[in-house]
């Protein structure tokens, strides 16, 4: 997880820096006029503004979390037991590894189905905490 975290931080770091950085500067000399402590200013400007870089954020996490096979294959192999083996080993070690095709790609199409599932109802959260902050 440590490994997963640092490998990703650099990308996301970046992506909530870009979006900083669209904020215009003009909102927070008016909230400041205004008499808005910075606490204000955080929750009603840079949090609204923050919106559209956190669904992006999570969406790219999310369906990395999903689709990850590289990281634990590479350092247990999906052990101690089956403790580390994710779904995506499964449809690889069934389709390819044991040739049983048909199970692979059964196993494939529920992968999508559920990562559809999945995204579908993240993308409605993230609609729904957008539509609050406009």
């Amino acid at each position: 997880m440590f490994i997963a975290i640092w490998a990703q931080i650099g990308w996301h770091a970046t992506l909530y820096l870009a979006f900083l950085q669209a904020i215009p500067a003009d909102l927070y000399e008016q909230a400041t006029v205004d008499g808005a402590s910075k606490f204000q200013q955080f929750i009603h400007i840079t949090l609204p503004q923050l919106t559209p870089g956190i669904v992006t954020s999570t969406f790219l996490l999310m369906s990395g979390g999903l689709k990850v096979y590289d990281l634990p294959y590479t350092m247990t192999k999906g052990g101690p037991g089956y403790s580390t083996y994710t779904v995506t080993q499964s449809i690889i070690q069934q389709g390819i590894g044991q040739s049983q095709y048909g199970i692979g790609s059964a196993l494939a199409v529920l992968f999508f189905i559920a990562t559809g599932i999945v995204v579908f109802l993240q993308m409605s959260v993230s609609n729904l905490i957008s539509r609050r902050f406009q």
